[in-house]
């Protein structure tokens, strides 16, 4: 999974991929995206080196103000057309499901490229993918029905690599409810849909691959609990809803790993409990800080090693060095180097964690400020 290619904020089909109906200033174009370090390996054996690719595009976001309800968490969605929802309940139809959400999914445009986002909010509130958005400040939305709007940036975090757009329609929009997550599991049932390719409203099965994945962030860090599936995504996907059986969200689209850039059946979407926690703290203004601990680390013996100390990090101060062999973060035991980001990413900056350390020690380590 080294040297990552990341779709940033472009598609690497421009010029050769049909162009969004409907009139916009907005060309397409693949701008000079800075490297990011090495994403962590997935575990299993093979002489693959795979990349990581961001799925491609720019995603837009509809997420209603007033908190979670206003996502469409709740069970019961009114918005959802009865009749389709009822048949994907009982059936697992990928058509049923296409037809309740497929009104919900928009094309998204910028200067930088096109991905897809998803309705959350009947008030205009949009989700997507960070690294669709980029650095725009507004974006151009394209819906089912091919008519367009412009839609401003309200929020975005990278280090969940979820964006918040701001649609001004006056069309009666119907939310995607989101689903819990942490229920999902192996070989059931997903469905994506996006603009793939520029190519809007397209519909891909299969299932759930696996669930607990780890994978990176545009800004470097480390994503958790992110849901695999063997559903074909490709670049202009990201952003859009990976959909279950019953037409919920259960993630969002965000990353491929590819030997080619194009999809090879491993896809990622950042789960919706991660959308149920995020897009409401953006909504309203918050700048969302998560804790920082300033190692990095690689597999070892009986733990995780140290293999460098980032200056002026909150591990510096406590006295963690290069060679340390870390055992226990929290009280909980580590032994890949995802288990230490784990292991914190639940705390707040300014706690302070116990690390136990192989050669004795047990380290009062006061969490900082992600970067």
């Amino acid at each position: 999974m080294n040297n990552p290619l990341l779709w940033l904020d472009g598609d690497p089909t421009d010029g050769r991929r049909p162009n969004l109906k409907g009139p916009g200033p907005f060309r397409n174009a693949t701008p000079e995206v800075p490297a990011a370090p090495d994403p962590p390996n997935l575990k299993g054996p093979g002489p693959f080196k795979f990349r990581y690719a961001l799925a491609g595009g720019l995603v837009g976001a509809v997420l209603a103000t007033g908190g979670a309800l206003a996502l469409g968490v709740a069970d019961d969605d009114p918005a959802a057309p009865a009749a389709a929802v009822v048949g994907a309940k009982q059936t697992g139809d990928v058509a049923a499901i296409y037809a309740a959400a497929r009104e919900s999914v928009v094309s998204i445009r910028t200067q930088g490229g096109s991905g897809t986002g998803f309705v959350t909010g009947a008030d205009g509130t949009i989700v997507t993918n960070a690294h669709v958005v980029g650095e725009a400040s507004t974006v151009e939305v394209q819906f089912a029905d091919d008519e367009t709007a412009r839609a401003r940036v309200t929020g975005v975090d990278r280090s969940s690599d979820l964006a918040v757009l701001k649609v001004d329609t006056n069309r009666r929009l119907k939310a995607l409810a989101l689903a819990d997550s942490s229920k999902v599991r192996t070989g059931q049932l997903a469905v994506a849909i996006g603009s793939p390719f520029g190519l809007s409203q397209t519909a891909t099965a299969g299932i759930v691959s696996g669930t607990g994945r780890h994978i990176q962030a545009p800004d470097g860090f480390q994503i958790d609990s992110v849901i695999q599936t063997d559903a074909p995504i490709n670049p202009g996907n990201s952003g859009g809803p990976l959909l279950d059986a019953t037409g919920k969200v259960i993630g969002v689209n965000s990353q491929i790993a590819s030997q080619s850039g194009g999809s090879v059946g491993i896809g990622f979407a950042v789960p919706s409990n991660t959308v149920r926690d995020v897009i409401p703290r953006l909504e309203r203004g918050e700048s969302i800080r998560r804790a920082y601990l300033g190692v990095s680390t690689s597999a070892g013996t009986g733990g995780v090693t140290v293999e460098s100390v980032t200056g002026g990090s909150p591990a510096e101060a406590a006295g963690l060095r290069v060679g340390d062999v870390i055992v226990s973060v929290g009280g909980t035991r580590v032994s890949e180097p995802d288990d230490v980001a784990a292991a914190i990413q639940d705390q707040s900056p300014g706690e302070t964690v116990a690390i136990e350390l192989s050669r004795g020690d047990t380290v009062q380590v006061r969490l900082g400020e992600r970067p």
